[in-house]
């Protein structure tokens, strides 16, 4: 390189050499402007040569000149081919790539996608409608009888506290079945229309309701403060716990493929004696096949059939709840409840081709 100091003009003309071949070997228009400001631009090769020429004896500054404009102008007319080469180069290529064939057909308006969850519940409701079952959604705000009062809740039972239950504000209504008095909630469970079904539909009765219910808990990677459930019941005479096992293992095959099956571990609930955890085989669980907690069951509890006008000592039946989402979160490997309720299209469309 030449310097301030002194002027060579064997090596600024062997440098605009090296120029001119890197001009030739450019291939994009970002290395070309990169060679224009190292050879000609501000703090560039003939720039520091221009300025070493004021440092030259009068008798040689105009030769110096002179061969600073020669180079300048080789340079430049390599530049000028090179850049209209390479800029035509990059239209073509921009263009072969946005390049669009008319002829194929397209989605003028895109189409969305059904949300995983209202597929799924659907599934659940073909299930029980395969088997004669009925299909209820019953009422999201529904009255504290149908909710508590009807399934043997006692009025100290600490779901009823406002930690647990959303309260709706107004006057005490007269509800369905013609109860006066009752507060009125956001319901916590589908079974708040079980009661309802007996009084309306009559026995016998195989009923499942599915929907929304609500309580207060706050939105984390499992919890969600509206969620879905499946409340299924059956009342007739000669039920037993049998009934409900095999119905339980239809349920788990027909949503999680033939390996499935439940199990049943005993536990408390206030409207079914006997009650029952329900676990599931999950053959597809991380770290291998394995038991999942499903949801909860048992036998109607005779209090509650006393609450439709049912006799228990002639009428038995059973009843189960599984949550919606938490089958959707097994069913297909989903860590987290956020993906279900924040609206993102592309979370739905996974699952377009599944429907």
């Amino acid at each position: 390189m030449t310097n301030e100091a002194e002027f060579d003009k064997e090596r600024v003309t062997a440098q605009i050499a090296e120029a001119v071949q890197a001009i030739e070997d450019a291939q994009s228009s970002s290395a070309l402007r990169q060679l224009r400001d190292e050879y000609v631009g501000k703090n560039s090769v003939l720039a520091r040569a221009s300025q070493a020429i004021g440092k030259l004896p009068n008798d040689q500054k105009k030769e110096a000149g002179q061969l600073l404009g020669q180079l300048r102008a080789e340079f430049g007319r390599a530049f000028g081919a090179r850049e209209a080469a390479v800029k035509k180069a990059e239209e073509e290529a921009k263009l072969a790539a946005e390049k669009v064939d008319v002829t194929l057909p397209v989605e003028r308006h895109p189409l969305g996608a059904r949300h995983p969850l209202a597929a799924l519940t659907e599934d659940i409701q073909d299930f029980f409608v395969s088997m004669g079952w009925q299909i209820s959604e019953g009422p999201e705000i529904d009255s504290e009888w149908y909710d508590f009062d009807a399934l043997n809740f006692g009025p100290d039972h600490p779901a009823r506290q406002m930690q647990d239950t959303f309260y709706v504000k107004g006057d005490k209504a007269r509800d369905a079945a013609g109860f006066v008095g009752s507060n009125m909630v956001l319901r916590t469970q589908t079974s708040s229309d079980q009661v309802r079904g007996l009084i309306q539909r009559g026995v016998p009765l195989y009923m499942a309701c599915t929907g929304r219910v609500f309580r207060t808990d706050e939105l984390d990677a499992t919890h969600t403060p509206v969620f879905h459930q499946c409340e299924a019941l059956a009342v007739d005479k000669g039920l037993t716990m049998s009934d409900l096992k095999g119905t339980l293992d239809a349920l788990a095959v027909a949503m999680f493929g033939p390996e499935a099956k439940t199990r049943l571990r005993p536990s408390y609930f206030p409207f079914t004696e006997p009650s029952a955890e329900m676990d599931l085989w999950f053959p597809d669980k991380k770290g291998g096949p394995g038991w999942i907690e499903w949801g909860g069951c048992g036998m109607v509890h005779p209090n509650v059939l006393r609450s439709a006008g049912l006799d228990p000592d002639v009428y038995t039946g059973f009843a189960f709840g599984v949550g919606i989402e938490r089958a959707l979160l097994l069913r297909h490997d989903i860590n987290d409840m956020h993906d279900l309720v924040e609206g993102d299209i592309r979370f739905s469309k996974q699952f377009a081709m599944g429907e």
